[in-house]
């Protein structure tokens, strides 16, 4: 647990009357970060389940799959719940998904497709090692591939300027989880607040480090899950919020926060020294507008004192998940913590491969890879809004941003309004989806209800045969009945 000591930090001195916010928001830095024994273990372990275990219909408690309680039959040790998009890998495994496999379409991992794709630059298939690069890397990440983050943020974000980053304002961390449970672990005490629904590995993440509160803020669907800057404000006063962690582009809404009404919330943030953690892991995913990507960063004025950071990485925006290499921006004072979190929590990212994403990183090659992405799933957005609507999906709001749909299951017939029965069900049609009450994030689970338990998210990230495939499926499920319905309740059973 990471306790806020209120050091002095090393920079630049402020007003008195409005000390730097990373002195009551994060732990000072290298030799002020403390760390005592963390009662709730790494939210990164996943606890063995049996392969042939059946799950029922209803799931009242979709955080904690598989009846996973608060023990755990070895001594010492307590259940730790996976996260939920990796709960519904399993439970497809289980039933014989591979991603080799030709009749299943995976529409539930939050995976791009990594293949190549028109125009876009040629795919790395090959990383030599250097035997320098045998040895650890810096916790902190190299300082080369440090430098060229800062470049890449100066060139799509910064041009024109006073203020620019250096490698000193970045972090690299071995992914994004990597990056957001060092973030949390430098935290200090205050509430932090969080978006509802939003990405499902939030909650354990929230629950396990205990120096902040999280707090929830319900987003409704009839503003397209919107939060309107007048309403932030309120939000951050009222609720006396020290910081605030949302993905943006939205997993799994795709909304999209940009332009003035970005630049507003990067102002309120500096009017009300309360941090804002931006996850911007799909910010290359953005579809109908002029700029290139959007970012957090576009609105900061000093970068070592507006508190404003940012996650990212290669693993969506790059479409090299496997690689785990990802990155923290923001001011040096909160990178030194960042750093100091990892050196407990992670040791640093791999090191080959920080040296093969300094290619990725090239404006050139950045911006060839961002043209071919919007082309293509661009594409792949409107097939499966398109789709879904006609099966007869409400969508409350069509995504802007990402490469998810999240759609409601209300007008469909009764038998499908269920999302983990329709869950199970259309893993007997081999389509993977993934239930909408695991994108209820509720740390500690200190609420008793669960939201959102007739939507369900689906993944436009896989190749388009792969689309087709899982629209087929789910065709055939509501259309023509499915293997999976015990009742033999369809469409054409409903007379639709």
């Amino acid at each position: 647990m990471i306790r806020n000591n209120s050091l002095a930090l090393a920079m630049q001195s402020r007003p008195p009357a409005a000390p730097p916010f990373y002195m009551r928001r994060f732990a000072a830095g290298r030799d002020a970060v403390r760390f005592q024994n963390i009662q709730h273990g790494e939210s990164s372990m996943y606890l063995p389940q049996p392969a042939d275990r059946h799950l029922p219909d209803s799931m009242p408690q979709p955080s904690f799959p598989a009846g996973v309680g608060n023990t755990c039959p070895i001594p010492g040790f307590r259940s730790v719940p996976r996260t939920g998009v990796i709960h519904v890998m399993h439970r497809a495994q289980a039933l014989g998904f591979t991603s080799e496999h030709p009749e299943w379409a995976n529409l539930g991992q939050g995976a791009p497709s990594t293949s190549g794709l028109p125009d876009a630059p040629r795919r790395i298939a090959c990383v030599e090692c250097a035997a320098c690069e045998q040895e650890y890397a810096p916790v902190a990440g190299r300082q080369d591939l440090r430098m060229k983050v800062a470049e890449f943020y100066n060139h799509f974000h910064r041009q024109g300027k006073r203020s620019k980053y250096t490698w000193r304002n970045v972090c690299i961390a071995p992914g994004g989880r990597a990056a957001l449970t060092r973030v949390a672990a430098a935290l200090g005490n205050i509430n932090l607040g969080h978006f509802i629904p939003d990405y499902t590995a939030y909650e354990e993440l929230l629950a396990v480090f205990r120096s902040f509160t999280p707090i929830p803020i319900l987003l409704d669907p009839a503003t397209g899950y919107r939060m309107a800057p007048s309403v932030l404000e309120r939000e951050i006063v009222s609720r006396g919020l020290g910081a605030i962690l949302t993905s943006n582009p939205s997993n799994p809404t795709g909304r999209l926060v940009a332009g003035d009404e970005l630049r507003q919330w990067v102002e309120l943030s500096r009017t009300y020294d309360c941090a804002l953690i931006m996850d911007e892991f799909y910010s290359h995913y953005v579809y109908g507008r002029d700029e290139a990507r959007v970012s957090a960063a576009a609105f900061v004025e000093d970068v070592d004192r507006d508190p404003v950071i940012v996650v990212d990485g290669v693993t969506k925006n790059w479409r090299y998940p496997g690689w785990r290499v990802g990155w923290i921006v923001g001011p040096s004072p909160v990178i030194e913590a960042v750093a100091s979190a990892g050196s407990f929590l992670d040791g640093g990212a791999n090191h080959p491969l920080q040296r093969a994403a300094m290619e990725l990183l090239s404006p050139e090659v950045a911006e060839r890879e961002i043209a071919a992405i919007k082309t293509e799933f661009g594409h792949k957005r409107d097939y499966l809004v398109g789709e879904l609507l006609r099966l007869g999906f409400e969508i409350e709001a069509e995504p802007a941003g990402g490469f998810y749909v999240w759609a409601s299951l209300k007008g469909l017939p009764e038998a499908f309004r269920d999302a983990m029965v329709f869950f199970e069900k259309a893993l007997a049609e081999k389509v993977i989806v993934v239930p909408g009450a695991f994108f209820d994030v509720n740390p500690g689970r200190r609420r008793p209800h669960s939201c959102y338990k007739d939507h369900i998210r689906l993944s436009f990230g896989p190749d388009m045969e792969v689309l087709r495939r899982g629209v087929a499926g789910l065709t055939r499920m509501l259309r023509g009945g499915t293997p999976g319905a015990k009742d033999g309740t369809s469409y054409a059973a409903a007379g639709v």
